[in-house]
């Protein structure tokens, strides 16, 4: 064997074992039962890198969002606030640990969330809605116009209005400067109209399981920007209340003891589940307005494993016919070209595994046509050689023509399908994507498998001075 084809071989065998190497996890974790792997998916012990299961084959919820643009700062685009609503909700779901979520821009305003597995959405959506604006305001209720304003408020039936502001007509009792708003405990503070430190000036965000009054509080941590506001604004009002300040409801209010730079705490009657949701949504940050749930679907598992069963069976049916057929018509050659397709579909799903791809219906189809173009490839290079044997060619002529003339018609007819593949990825959404995907994946491994390893094993025949091979 020369050196060239043992490097070649050797390339082919680390791709095939690392493919193996990274199918596996799938094997490992799919052949669990499903209570044991939802177990293992709440406790966030489920493997990195692996095939997922689309909401069509998994079950799971799907939710459609509206952004409500009559919110949004004039100084922000629409394109834009959209582009950093769909990765705030991106970042905040991520850190929930919900897997294999696919989040969507669709038309001018709404955004679509498919939450595979999840069949109850609620904490999701809680956590997806949350606008998340902290702010650092000084409380001043020690005077006789505060009070007024406080009496005037507990006196009316609803005083606030649908985004948690106070009605016109009690906030112009409130001192100039001032405005009031909720206790997340109860009872209402005034508090500074402006904030000059906000969520915006955080760096990051953590539970700490149990704080002072033995219920979990969040840590925050500023950013040198931010620390150097904070520390103005608590070295400024020493001996008073500072009100921390999420979407218009004071969470707590301490007493500021010395002036205060890097860390802080947001202390409260928080449960572990609303603290670890208020770290999450400040780590990701406030959305630029607020967002609401205007369509809400749960699709049960069912349909998915009869897809599933199916899909499957109908690809394994077609998969036997084809093997045979190649193997009984082009008898050597057939064989060499089955081979070339196992790897095909091994290198496959290897490479969907490594990207954590999610597999949904459309993209079973996706991957059996790129099968099919495999096939295709392997019998214009085997109808070549049967072209170049009938005119007495030796051997190894027969396969070096046979590729290369071939070659043309094989990368023409896979390239133009890639391009077709890559319009519909870019402009398609959710199915239409996943089929291109994995399309496209298929169709490059193919040009691998179709060319590269069986001309490798043509040339392994020739070193064992084969004279003759059936086509």
């Amino acid at each position: 064997m020369s050196n060239k084809l043992a490097v070649k071989w050797g390339l082919i065998i680390a791709i095939l074992l690392g493919s193996l190497y990274l199918i596996y996890p799938n094997y490992k974790w799919y052949s669990k039962p499903l209570a044991e792997r939802e177990t293992l998916d709440t406790l966030g012990e489920r493997p990195k890198r692996m095939l997922n299961l689309g909401l069509d084959l998994r079950g799971g919820s799907s939710l459609l969002l509206e952004l409500d643009v009559s919110k949004l700062s004039a100084k922000e685009p629409l394109n834009e606030a959209m582009a950093r609503a769909v990765e705030i909700i991106r970042n905040r779901i991520d850190q929930y640990g919900l897997a294999e979520t696919q989040i969507t821009r669709q038309g001018d305003k709404w955004i679509m969330v498919q939450l595979p597995g999840v069949s109850n959405p609620q904490r999701a959506e809680e956590l997806i809605g949350k606008t998340a604006m902290l702010e650092f305001r000084i409380v001043k209720n020690d005077t006789s116009a505060a009070q007024k304003a406080i009496e005037k408020l507990e006196a009316t039936d609803k005083p606030f209005d649908d985004n948690g502001l106070v009605l016109p007509e009690i906030a112009k009792l409130v001192p100039e400067g001032y405005q009031i708003m909720r206790n997340k405990d109860g009872g209402y503070s005034v508090v500074t109209a402006t904030a000059t430190v906000t969520g915006a000036d955080l760096e990051n965000a953590r539970v700490v399981m149990m704080g002072e009054n033995g219920y979990p509080e969040v840590s925050f941590t500023f950013n040198a920007e931010g620390s150097k506001k904070f520390g103005q604004l608590t070295g400024s009002n020493i001996g008073k209340q500072l009100a921390i300040v999420l979407d218009n409801t004071v969470q707590s209010a301490p007493v500021v003891q010395s002036r205060i730079t890097k860390d802080g705490r947001i202390s409260g009657t928080f449960t572990p589940e609303e603290a670890r949701s208020l770290s999450i949504v400040l780590k990701a940050g406030a959305l630029p307005a607020p967002v609401k749930v205007i369509e809400k679907k749960t699709i049960g598992p069912t349909l998915g494993e009869d897809s599933i069963k199916s899909g499957l069976s109908a690809s394994l049916y077609a998969f036997i016919v084809i093997l045979l057929f190649m193997a009984v018509y082009y008898k050597a050659a057939g064989v060499i070209a089955d081979i070339a397709l196992l790897l095909n579909f091994v290198f496959t799903v290897a490479i969907m595994s490594y990207f954590s791809a999610t597999l949904t219906l459309p993209g079973i189809a996706g991957m059996i046509l790129s099968l099919a173009m495999a096939i295709d490839a392997n019998v214009l290079i085997i109808e070549r050689m049967r072209e170049e044997k009938a005119l007495g060619k030796p051997v190894y002529e027969i396969i070096n023509l046979g590729y290369d003339k071939a070659w043309s018609a094989i990368f023409d007819s896979n390239i133009t399908t890639i391009i077709v593949g890559a319009c519909l990825l870019q402009f398609g959404t959710g199915p239409v994507k996943g089929f291109a995907v994995t399309l496209i994946i298929g169709l490059v491994v193919s040009l691998f498998t179709a060319v590269f390893v069986t001309r490798a094993i043509y040339e392994l025949l020739l070193t064992t001075n084969t004279k003759e091979i059936s086509l």
